[in-house]
């Protein structure tokens, strides 16, 4: 997936970015983020797990309808159970300005997590709105204005960094 969103950056021929990314498109994110940091300006990480191994278990199918792609939960299950040491030890390497969205008690996501991905990241920022693992679906009012505060706080344009697009 990480290649994905670079080949999109590099069709559209977009410099460095705003890069906003939930749960495992926060994983995702941050991965770009450790990777290529010339291409994320600013980083939002919306109720994303630090990456420690956990105890693997089979995941149950939701029922209804879904709004996203059940076997692609399947295909990256064993890198969220078991996922690769270096991504931990590199998010000390994040150079974007971060900020980290907690969902709070209410989350599947165990908010110590969350919180120590924000402190491994230098100068990562958390704010935590407490509506659980879909921030931006359960207050999306608060989600906006607290991303939209942390980008315009952030937004320091400089002669060798161009302004950087939201994505």
């Amino acid at each position: 997936m990480q290649a994905d969103v670079l080949r999109f950056l590099d069709t559209l021929g977009l410099g460095p970015v705003d890069l906003i990314g939930h749960s495992m498109g926060g994983i995702v994110a941050y991965l770009v983020a450790e990777d290529h940091p010339q291409r994320v300006s600013r980083l939002v990480l919306e109720d994303v797990p630090v990456p420690r191994p956990r105890k693997p278990s089979t995941p149950a199918r939701p029922d209804g309808v879904l709004t996203f792609d059940w076997e692609m939960v399947l295909a990256v299950r064993r890198q969220i159970d078991q996922p690769d040491p270096t991504w931990l030890e590199r998010l000390g390497q994040i150079t974007a300005e971060t900020l980290v969205l907690a969902g709070g008690p209410h989350s599947h996501v165990p908010q110590d997590g969350v919180a120590e991905l924000a402190r491994r990241i230098p100068g990562g920022q958390v704010v935590t709105i407490p509506v659980g693992h879909l921030i931006h679906h359960a207050a999306p009012e608060a989600f906006t204005e607290a991303v939209s505060a942390f980008l315009e706080e952030n937004f320091r344009p400089t002669a060798k960094r161009e302004r950087g697009h939201r994505l």
